[in-house]
């Protein structure tokens, strides 16, 4: 299984019973799943098997999806007007408009209220089999048009991890050099500290010189969270967002980490890079299932 965006889109459609039937299901970015349906009120009788494919189907995302009826034909379905509600609405309306003195209730008011006109009725068993078989073939379609994003931004991530690793492995030739150079001018403190015989003085120079030149373990965890990365993109199956966006936060503080023990102004650049690359990651891990 490659990774997968939350993000995606799928139209289908066909025709049964005498009707045109369009299933729409689009998604974008949530924590968490959450599955809304957009469906005529006779079909709510199959939401609950539809909820309990489509929660199968994904893992994290705000999924809406919409199905739509429309006769064949060229026919124009018949309104049905319920007489008993009707009737019922204009004996409260001139209940409350002598108790309360409100405006009379007109005939557009009536006919807006739910329940009042409705459609030749849907035979909803008819159209199970056809609309279950047509949400499975949009299932897929998401599912295809989600996995394609997800090769982008695999690829993007991958790509960032390169120049990271690239990064770090520059610093750490470098680092010697860096080390040698900051090892002079911290001598050259020293002298002056021992000129004035301030143990104290001795003793934080020391300090901060050891805590500056160990780096090792800043680069220890930056290899292995990066190639944690890696692994999870290439490898991983299932859903792999938060484990992405907790990997993003350890590589910032490591990052963060690495520019408060800079040594020379490469250290602090490095560190700026590295931050920008792991941001521009963090951006796509939001939209990773």
């Amino acid at each position: 299984m490659s990774v997968r965006s939350m993000t995606g889109f799928a139209h289908v459609s066909d025709e049964a019973a005498g009707k045109r039937i369009d299933v729409e299901i689009r998604a974008v970015n949530h924590r968490f799943l959450d599955i809304q349906f957009k469906i005529p009120d006779e079909l709510r009788v199959l939401e609950s098997r539809m909820r309990e494919y489509l929660a199968g189907k994904a893992a994290r995302g705000k999924l809406e999806c919409r199905i739509q009826l429309t006769t064949l034909g060229g026919k124009t379905e018949s309104l049905n007007i319920n007489h008993g509600l009707v009737e019922e609405l204009v004996q409260i309306g001139s209940k409350w408009r002598k108790k309360y003195g409100t405006g009379k209730l007109g005939a557009a008011d009536i006919l807006r209220f739910p329940g009042v006109l409705s459609g030749s009725e849907t035979d909803a068993e008819a159209l199970s089999a056809p609309i279950l078989a047509l949400l499975a073939r949009a299932a897929d379609e998401f599912n295809a048009s989600r996995e394609r994003e997800g090769a982008k931004l695999q690829a993007h991530i991958v790509e960032r991890l390169d120049l990271i690793e690239a990064i770090i492995g520059a610093l750490e030739q470098l680092f010697p050099e860096l080390l040698n150079a900051h090892m002079e001018k911290m001598q050259a403190r020293l002298a002056a500290a021992v000129a004035n015989v301030d143990e104290d003085r001795l003793k934080q120079e020391f300090a901060l010189f050891m805590q500056k030149a160990d780096v090792d373990e800043e680069f220890n965890r930056l290899r292995t969270h990066t190639a944690e990365v890696r692994r999870i993109v290439t490898e991983h199956k299932g859903s792999i967002g938060k484990r992405l966006d907790f990997l993003m936060q350890e590589l910032n503080r490591e990052a963060n980490t690495l520019g408060s023990k800079a040594i020379a102004g490469e250290c602090t650049q490095v560190s700026v890079e590295l931050k920008v690359l792991i941001e521009q990651m963090r951006e796509q891990v939001q939209n990773i299932e």
